[in-house]
């Protein structure tokens, strides 16, 4: 087996795997050397548009979370450290740069260029991933430069953080009059709390008390003044901190933060379901349906359904032990995607794209903009076909540095995982149907720790030597 392959999966859906497969495929098209102007992965991952070369922060963070999975053939870090590298001396990190220029994008209504935080989420992922210890001690004190500009630019006598809502990259979401918006707080309170766990790895104990102090203080304030007894929900404030009208799927950002006690977070992950809100038939509109203002063709953010705030979403549920639901949304939202991708209608030339419909098959819309969606959007689309389909369908979880891989699943299929490339070491398990049973196959080059949960029936760890070996899950 060659590393430089691609991790292969199983899954009973062959659709699945196709998809998944495809997506790999089209990635190479997408790394651009600007110097050269050609494909190469000494380049940047960035999506041209307008035949402008702009590299976005946003899309750099999220895009990572897929990225880790290749066997090392596309850097994960790349885009992340390229905006490192154009840190200026007060710590600010804008939003977006000309990859021609090198110059920072920015916008009048947002002239500081500031994006939505969490730099260091996606380095606690890639720390998880490659066990690269070194990396976090080289970008801590980028990290802790950017935070302290942040806090010197945005911070409000109140605790919370005022910014422009465009800035929390849903450029036209129907929320008009936002001083505070809940998901850029909120992915403070994250970014804050992953500096924390940075912290920790590198046994810096002011370093992880200065931020936990950060993270919490934040949790208190968004608890207290953005959550709306009535409605359930996290809402942004205007100038006067009076919660606005509109849920928008920014609200669902403070289950990824953990900022929710467990009967708020019932309630408000009871929105996923309820089909008067957020409950659309493809999982999950941007914008509640209970709103004057939302659109069953999507328009923007006035309904579309975004595949990286479905991974927030996602993701947030995980935080609060939801596996069944997540996997539930995960495969329902991936069958849309597969019916964009193989459209019934032979002139519809299907592909991936960046937004979907909420009440039915199909792209979403948007009146008077003929780049909406963006068409072949793998920086968006592979965060579900590549990183839902191995986390949550597939249900991995894994950890470098724990050597651990837990597998999380509602109950048995066959499905499964062959060659990825954790580090120096491949690894392959699957499960099969067998005259015996349900088996799990596992090979594996190198020790590490397997966790099978099954949930509701068995959960049981083993350490898994190097080799081949089996597992019965009637024995355990």
């Amino acid at each position: 087996m060659n590393k430089r392959d691609f991790p292969k999966i199983h899954f009973y859906d062959q659709d699945f795997v196709d998809i998944y497969d495809k997506t790999w495929t089209w990635i190479q098209d997408f790394w651009v050397d600007s110097s050269l102007n050609e494909n190469s992965t000494d380049g940047y991952f960035i999506y041209p548009q307008n035949n402008k070369a702009e590299i976005d922060q946003f899309e750099a963070i999220f895009s990572s979370f897929f990225l880790v999975y290749s066997n090392r053939n596309f850097p994960a870090q790349q885009n992340i450290d390229y905006f490192y590298s154009r840190q200026e001396e007060n710590g600010a990190i804008r939003w977006k740069y000309d990859l021609a220029t090198n110059q920072p994008v920015t916008t009048e209504d947002n002239p500081e260029g500031i994006g939505i935080p969490l730099f260091a989420w996606a380095e606690f992922n890639l720390f998880h991933k490659s066990a690269n210890k070194r990396r976090i001690k080289d970008v801590m004190s980028i990290l802790q430069k950017y935070m302290d500009w942040i806090d010197q630019n945005f911070k409000q006598d109140n605790g919370l953080y005022s910014v422009p809502a465009s800035a929390c990259a849903m450029y036209d979401s129907p929320r008009s009059g936002t001083v505070y918006p809940i998901d850029f707080n909120t992915a403070l309170a994250i970014n804050a709390m992953y500096m924390a766990a940075l912290g920790d790895i590198l046994n810096d104990k002011d370093l992880n008390f200065q931020y936990k102090r950060m993270y919490f203080s934040l949790k208190t304030r968004i608890n207290s003044m953005m959550w709306n007894n009535d409605t359930f929900f996290y809402h942004d404030l205007d100038l006067h901190e009076e919660k606005l009208p509109q849920k928008t799927i920014a609200g669902f950002w403070p289950l990824l933060a953990e900022i929710p006690n467990e009967d708020k977070a019932s309630q408000l992950i009871s929105h996923l379901s309820n089909p008067n809100t957020f409950g659309a038939e493809h999982p999950f509109p941007s914008l509640s349906m209970d709103s004057p203002d939302f659109s069953e063709n999507g328009e923007g953010f006035h309904g579309s359904v975004f595949p990286p705030l479905n991974f927030m979403v996602i993701k947030g549920l995980e935080k609060y032990q939801r596996w069944d639901l997540a996997r539930e949304c995960s495969i329902r939202h991936l069958y849309y995607i597969l019916d964009a991708m193989f459209p019934q209608n032979p002139d519809i030339k299907g592909d991936l794209w960046d937004a979907y419909l909420p009440c039915k098959e199909g792209v979403a819309k948007k009146t008077n903009d003929a780049n909406f969606p963006r068409q072949r959007c793998i920086h968006y689309a592979g965060l579900s076909t590549i990183a839902l389909m191995i986390e949550n369908v597939i249900g991995l979880s894994i950890s470098l540095p724990r050597k651990t891989v837990d597998w999380i699943i509602p109950n048995l299929e066959i499905m499964g995982i062959e060659n990825l490339s954790l580090k120096r070491n491949l690894i392959t398990i699957l499960s099969n149907k067998t005259q015996r049973g349900w088996e799990i196959q596992m090979e594996s080059e190198k020790l590490y720790y397997f966790t099978i949960n099954i949930l509701g029936q068995k959960k049981k760890t083993l350490p898994i030597p190097s080799g081949k070996c089996s597992m019965l899950i009637d024995k355990l």
